[in-house]
């Protein structure tokens, strides 16, 4: 018998007054949820390739909040395009009835965003759909990523590679 999708919650986001790059995911995995982090995977390429581009050594941190104060301390603000949904297991296929965080709301209040980076084609196809209209008075830039996922067959060396322009837009923010 299978088992019926439940309604999962997302994590709220990591922002900041300073923020000037955002990075938005689709909805945190099981493992994520479960520990209440942003891309708690431990196969999860994110946090590799946050320390790899934005001067970090290329180790994260060990310690959740010291990540956390690593992306801060460069101006990178975390967030999912779906506030809930109804999903079985990790994987963005399996998510029914989403619903968007409120991106008027977040853009009102930290207008010193003006890169926005989606984690992946279900983050960008969730945020077409379902929350740019709330978004389109913001005068941001948005670019797609591949997904930082490792449901995401690809080499860390080739998503880094791919990755640059969020490296370029911090740059060029002055950092």
């Amino acid at each position: 018998m299978e088992e019926e999708p439940s309604i999962v919650t997302g994590l709220p986001p990591v922002v900041f007054s300073g923020a000037r790059l955002l990075i938005l995911g689709s909805m945190p995995g099981e493992a994520s949820l479960q520990m209440r982090q942003y891309y708690g995977n431990p196969r999860n390429h994110f946090w590799r390739l946050m320390y790899a581009l934005l001067d970090g050594g290329g180790v994260p941190d060990a310690d959740y909040e010291a990540r956390l104060w690593f992306l801060r301390s460069r101006g990178v603000a975390l967030w999912d395009v779906l506030q809930t949904c109804e999903r079985q297991g990790s994987l963005d296929s399996a998510i029914r009835r989403p619903r968007a965080n409120d991106f008027a709301a977040l853009f009102g209040a930290y207008p010193g965003i003006r890169h926005v980076f989606f984690n992946g084609n279900a983050a960008a196809d969730l945020f077409r759909r379902h929350a740019a209209a709330a978004a389109a008075m913001h005068a941001a830039s948005y670019a797609q990523l591949p997904s930082s996922s490792p449901a995401r067959a690809m080499a860390f060396e080739a998503k880094l590679a791919a990755w640059q322009p969020l490296r370029e837009a911090w740059k060029e923010g002055g950092a």
